[in-house]
């Protein structure tokens, strides 16, 4: 059970995860916060959103073959018929 951080914290469980994980106060604050207000921006998190180098990246992390030769619509691809 997550500590009661008071009325300026409004996630405490997420408050805790980010400064168990090195967080600033400040940073666990803002994220916690913004996460709990719907606010927190994901920038890229569908396939189609991220750049072909990010998505060329994530492809060499799983191992797909012949990622050097897709364009960005086949990375997406392989990418989500990998797992």
């Amino acid at each position: 059970m997550a500590r009661d951080h008071g009325k300026q914290i409004k996630d405490d469980m997420l408050y805790e995860d980010l400064r168990e994980g090195g967080a600033s106060k400040e940073k666990a604050a803002r994220i916690a916060n913004a996460k709990a207000k719907g606010s927190l921006q994901h920038r890229g998190t569908q396939l189609e959103d991220r750049t072909k180098a990010d998505l060329l990246s994530e492809a060499r992390k799983i191992g797909i073959e012949g990622r050097s030769r897709m364009d960005k619509a086949a990375l997406v691809k392989a990418i989500r018929d990998h797992g």
